[in-house]
């Protein structure tokens, strides 16, 4: 990817984030967007994992067939990265990589502990801020990421 292509798709995933704040998040509404993305990948033929958590309870976790353990593992990796930069996991590798540098290298945290790899997303409330997250694991970065905006787009509809 070229540096004007990294700025446009950081500003394009910034842009997804001021957009996509939620009234209000609950156990329910976990249940309804964890449901909606696991519909999503069904229709798809995705083989995904999908985790919602609130303030670090997980509300919602499917994993539907084709996936592992491994993208259990890469789910809790990428909602860490949301817990700390307090954006999308895919989003803080673009900002790394904008710099010329790469998260594993520069960002000082364990690469066992912590990915910034597109498909996690940070679940934000109008008027509080960031207090879970929605992650999606199995297709490439991108596409995980793809399908939690849509996702969101979707139930905020």
């Amino acid at each position: 990817m070229t540096p004007e292509e990294i700025g446009a798709l950081i500003r394009r995933i910034e842009d997804e984030e001021r957009r996509l704040r939620l009234p209000r998040f609950d156990n329910d509404d976990a249940w309804r967007l964890g449901s909606l993305l696991v519909d999503m990948a069904r229709e798809q033929g995705a083989p995904v994992v999908v985790d919602i958590r609130r303030n670090g309870q997980q509300l919602f976790h499917c994993a539907l067939p084709g996936t592992s353990a491994d993208n259990d593992a890469w789910i809790l990796r990428k909602t860490r990265t949301v817990d700390r930069y307090g954006c999308s996991s895919y989003l803080v590798g673009l900002r790394f990589a904008a710099k010329g540098e790469s998260f594993e290298e520069k960002s000082r945290l364990d690469p066992d502990t912590y990915a910034a790899h597109g498909g996690a997303f940070p679940i934000t409330v109008e008027g509080v801020g960031v207090v879970g997250t929605v992650a999606v694991s199995g297709l490439p970065q991108a596409e995980d990421h793809r399908m939690v905006v849509a996702g969101l787009e979707r139930f905020l509809a």
